[in-house]
């Protein structure tokens, strides 16, 4: 999934273009301080430390984490909106912890070039690790994102200079080919696109390409041991309590989008538009949509950031996952 290049994000901010009138662009409810993380530093990140020698860079918009290590740095993922604050993030760590700074690993946890677009800054000597579906998905030899030298099917450990990553693949869920990275010495998950710690999911379920998979990985997730989760986007780290929150806003999306396949009809659009079939499809998934985010986006305000941004195509998303994965057709299930 992509987001807008970085800047420094407030509560309830919005940028305007120069010469656009604001009254062309929408209003949003103030972004909760609890879903915003540490101030950006002059150069337009934040380097932080998760538990000694695991750290973790945001931009506030997309996350990386690192290990320094005696043997060299573990990198995992490269967003390109971060790009070479990332050498500048490890140059600092590096340097008041003594270690070497040179990034002799580097953890893919999916394919897209949003998360990983700035791994050519770290040279071909760096040694990749994908999934066996990261490789395929990186075949057409985008410069910017290498392919990986080292993949897996299923669960891969990688040790260096005394640390640890077990890296492990649950299925297909935000994209084909993502991961789970565990810090088990520091109780670290990292994992991407999945949940999103004190916001709702990004437009359309996150853009998941498998969205009952993409449900599914939020529960693989609690699973794990973690008390820390660096989940790939937005500025601040994640705790347990985001998990859950995350997890009970789905379900209350999925309870409401069911409900309003019961209860809308969708005569009155084949009334007005036919023999418009797409028209008439368009405005009743529109009016199921609308009809499902209402509550989800009335009992979310204030406690997940963007509850009114994208609460809607949301619900969108799960209203197609439901008629096309589980076969909720509602009033079209079958010709009597």
């Amino acid at each position: 999934m992509s987001t807008p290049p970085s800047h420094t994000a407030t509560a309830g901010s919005r940028r305007t273009a120069p010469g656009a009138a604001s009254s062309r662009m929408p209003g949003y409810a103030p972004v909760p301080p609890s879903a915003l993380g540490p101030a950006l530093n002059a150069d337009g990140y934040f380097a932080g430390s998760i538990d000694d020698t695991l750290h973790w860079v945001t931009d506030s918009f997309y996350q990386a984490m690192f290990l320094t290590t005696p043997e060299g740095v573990v990198l995992v993922d490269a967003p390109p909106t971060i790009g070479r604050n990332l050498l500048r993030a490890i140059d600092s760590v590096t340097t008041a912890n003594g270690m070497p700074s040179t990034v002799t690993h580097m953890v893919y946890s999916h394919s897209h070039a949003d998360h990983i677009g700035a791994s050519s800054l770290f040279g071909p000597d760096v040694i990749r690790i994908g999934h066996a579906e990261n490789l395929r998905l990186l075949r057409d030899d985008d410069p910017n994102r290498p392919p990986p030298t080292v993949t897996f099917e299923d669960r891969y450990v990688l040790e260096v200079g005394g640390e640890r990553l077990e890296l492990a693949y649950h299925g297909p869920n935000s994209a084909p080919d993502n991961i789970f990275i565990y810090a088990p010495a520091h109780q670290t998950l990292m994992v991407v696109d999945v949940i999103f710690p004190g916001w709702v999911p990004f437009k359309s379920l996150a853009l998941a390409q498998d969205i009952p998979g993409w449900i599914g990985a939020q529960q693989v997730a609690m699973n794990y041991p973690w008390t820390t989760l660096v989940a790939g986007h937005l500025g601040r780290l994640g705790t347990r309590a985001d998990g859950h929150t995350q997890i009970q806003y789905m379900a209350d999306l999925q309870a409401s989008t069911r409900a309003a396949i019961a209860s809308v009809d969708p005569t009155p659009h084949f009334q007005q538009y036919s023999p418009n079939a797409w028209a008439i499809f368009k405005a009743y998934l529109d009016e199921v949509s609308t009809r499902a985010a209402g509550p989800v986006t009335a009992k979310y305000a204030g406690v997940l950031a963007a509850a009114d941004v994208y609460s809607r195509l949301n619900a969108a998303a799960m209203l197609d996952s439901l008629r096309v994965d589980t076969g909720d057709l509602g009033p079209f299930s079958g010709h009597p």
